[in-house]
């Protein structure tokens, strides 16, 4: 396949689907190209060399139907995009596995960076920086500020034992990808399950929010919130709690696992949670759980691509520095428990 016709994009039949479904809306031949940086579902760029187009497709020869729901992804983009959560206009969902051997959706491109790390932001300065981190927290406000029923999302989850939930389906993950003796790990699950907070009123959670995962705009605004595979209805302070562990600095140099927090100007995880305490008038004192659970998840997930990495099942570079990282994830669950 060349470059302009990446591999589960056929072209020709996208044009016809969309001449067909939404006629006018492409006027000239179209190209694609897969972007980079999406660690599941497949996010192809696309263009008739006026308009451009986003494509997101599950992954080739992908076996989990459930893992990659486009219908649930453009189901709650669609439900958004008339609120004041920024989020892609949505075009088409399409769920004929004739069109691209899977269902898909497209909706319009949108300009923006997600920055990954802190050397990303660094041209910013520390001022652009710290504006655009707090960005994130009034987004993420705007987000669970919105009542699912008032846009049709009453029945997008099951709000009620959602964090029980999580909590046993995260401990199924390690035990799927056991191999070695990780210390820590079973007494940071236990302590989890017994300090269980009540959850707030449920609320459309993005369930992977970082920065990412949104677009930043030339005026430093949030222009898109990307990557919805996740989201649900559940306990709003998941998505708090992560964005809490986002913004604590590992501690090891060189790390294969992105984040921003050593960037000039990112403002410090108590403001953060003091400024989306006053904007959401939610409670926020047990947020040392929700972010003692998001460095549990985020330890599993790593163990996970650790355990393919031992099993020869990963392609590309940095794999073999994941496992080292563990241990660093699990301690600062257990100190964060401890200190909250």
């Amino acid at each position: 396949m060349s470059a302009d016709h990446p591999p589960g994009l056929d072209l020709d039949r996208l044009r016809g689907l969309l001449d067909s479904e939404r006629p006018g809306l492409v006027h000239g031949p179209l190209t694609g190209r897969l972007i980079e940086g999406g660690r599941s579902n497949l996010t192809y760029a696309v263009t008739d060399g006026t308009s451009k187009w986003v494509v997101r497709r599950p992954p080739l020869g992908h076996v989990l139907a459930t893992a990659h729901d486009m219908k649930r992804e453009h189901r709650v983009i669609s439900a958004l995009h008339p609120t004041a959560v920024p989020v892609p206009r949505p075009i088409l969902l399409c769920e004929d596995e004739q069109v691209l051997g899977s269902p898909f959706y497209v909706m319009d491109f949108v300009e923006g960076t997600p920055y990954r790390t802190a050397e990303q932001l660094a041209p910013l300065g520390p001022e652009r920086t710290r504006g655009a981190v707090l960005g994130l927290v009034d987004t993420l406000v705007e987000l669970h500020a919105v009542d699912p029923a008032e846009v049709g999302l009453a029945d997008f989850g099951r709000p009620e034992g959602f964090l029980d939930r999580q909590l046993r389906r995260w401990g199924k993950q390690l035990d799927a990808s056991r191999n070695r003796e990780l210390a820590g790990i079973d007494e940071l699950h236990a302590a989890l399950g017994r300090e269980l907070p009540n959850s707030p009123t449920a609320t459309v959670v993005h369930g992977d929010y970082r920065l990412d995962n949104v677009l930043i705009g030339e005026d430093d605004r949030i222009n898109a919130i990307l990557d919805w595979e996740m989201s649900t209805l559940g306990d709003p302070l998941t998505d708090l709690g992560l964005l809490v562990m986002y913004s604590i600095p590992l501690g090891t140099p060189d790390s294969p696992v992105s984040t921003t927090a050593m960037a000039a100007g990112h403002p410090e995880p108590a403001e953060l949670i003091e400024r989306y305490a006053a904007r959401s008038g939610r409670d926020v004192s047990a947020v040392a759980w929700y972010t003692a659970f998001a460095w549990f998840k985020l330890a599993v997930i790593l163990e996970g691509i650790h355990y393919r990495y031992t099993l020869g099942q990963t392609v590309g570079a940095g794999f073999d520095r994941i496992g080292d990282l563990v241990p660093v994830f699990i301690e600062h669950g257990l100190t964060t428990l401890q200190e909250g």
